[in-house]
């Protein structure tokens, strides 16, 4: 595997800036994933990193070679596209087994076959292997797609929302699939996804991004318990941050305009009056919608609340995070 070092890399299509003095360090072994939302540049860092396209300034290396020069090829890299890229006319183990035919890998048939139905296994499409490609489902489609990534050893792995086709079951599964091999084999995976949860439940580090600039990179945890920005701040966590005035809950710090707030930050039973409009039941836990001086928030409190519409309920802030006008964190 391999470290990956991108130093102010920039792009622009036309007058579309599609990343802007990108700054990123991809340790060796890593699993890191970009989020933010279409248009943040996610998918274009991908694409230069792969060799699909190429830089307008800015230095990228793998490995510590400096790849402006090489080919997708020669960089030594597997891309799976959010859309499924298949030959139709071959059978699923014909395109599993295609990456490994390469003159380059010149690979051993037994290990082809190895390689082949450890993948398929992993992906629950062993009893597909003699199918057309034509002949499966959308989601069966895309992972065949990540299996012929996945029977390569590549100096690193690029997927691109490779799990936004499949089933909410599937999806999960595959998360769980795709961290125990990228953790078991030491791969170095950079990851695009606007599903938090995927960045939560996956990632060793996280890069945010917006319009084309890295916003903040660090840990899932630190990320989600140190946002920079307003905008960091309501990229990852479920239910989201609430955002109200500064000044609602008593006095702010000098300079901030909002104060953040995570569901499970506001303390319930002590403080001030606040209205419940709405209780839902989630199972292992309960989320209550709240009104209070005229600004709504989400708190979470425990699964077998008495709580109902209607109720008035106590509350107070702990650890709030104060935001500028700008969106920059102030405290």
């Amino acid at each position: 595997m391999a470290e990956v070092i991108l130093s102010d890399v920039a792009k622009s299509f036309g007058s579309n800036v599609a990343l802007n003095g990108v700054t990123l360090t991809i340790p060796d072994g890593s699993f890191v994933v970009l989020l933010g939302p279409t248009g943040a540049g996610k998918t274009t860092t991908l694409r230069l990193v792969s060799g699909l396209e190429t830089a307008d300034r800015g230095r990228i290396q793998i490995g510590g070679r400096d790849v402006a020069n090489l080919t997708p090829a020669q960089r030594d890299v597997a891309m799976v596209f959010q859309q499924y890229s298949l030959y139709p006319h071959l059978t699923v183990r014909q395109n599993l087994e295609f990456p490994l035919k390469s003159p380059i890998l010149r690979t051993p048939r037994a290990e082809i076959d190895r390689k082949v139905g450890e993948v398929a296994e992993i992906l629950q499409i062993s009893h597909k292997l003699d199918n057309k490609s034509t002949a499966l489902s959308g989601g069966e489609m895309q992972r065949v797609s990540i299996g012929r990534a996945l029977v390569r050893n590549p100096s690193v792995y690029l997927m691109d929302e490779p799990l936004s086709s499949l089933d909410a079951k599937l999806r999960s599964d595959l998360r769980i699939e795709l961290k125990s091999i990228q953790a078991n084999f030491g791969a170095t995976l950079l990851y695009v996804t606007h599903d938090q949860i995927e960045a939560m439940t996956m990632a060793t580090h996280v890069g945010v991004l917006d319009k084309g600039r890295l916003v903040q990179f660090g840990s899932p945890r630190e990320i989600y318990e140190n946002p920079v920005s307003v905008y960091a701040a309501s990229r990852l966590g479920q239910p989201r941050i609430n955002f109200l005035p500064a000044d609602l809950f008593g006095a702010a710090p000098a300079g901030a305009t909002h104060i953040g707030l995570r569901p499970e930050h506001i303390v319930q039973g002590e403080g001030q009056d606040s209205f419940v409009q709405r209780v839902e039941h989630l199972g292992d836990q309960t989320r209550l919608h709240l009104s209070f001086r005229d600004h709504d928030l989400i708190t979470v409190t425990e699964a077998h609340t008495t709580l109902k519409g209607g109720d008035i309920v106590k509350i107070r802030p702990e650890k709030p995070y104060f935001f500028d006008a700008t969106g920059a964190r102030v405290t």
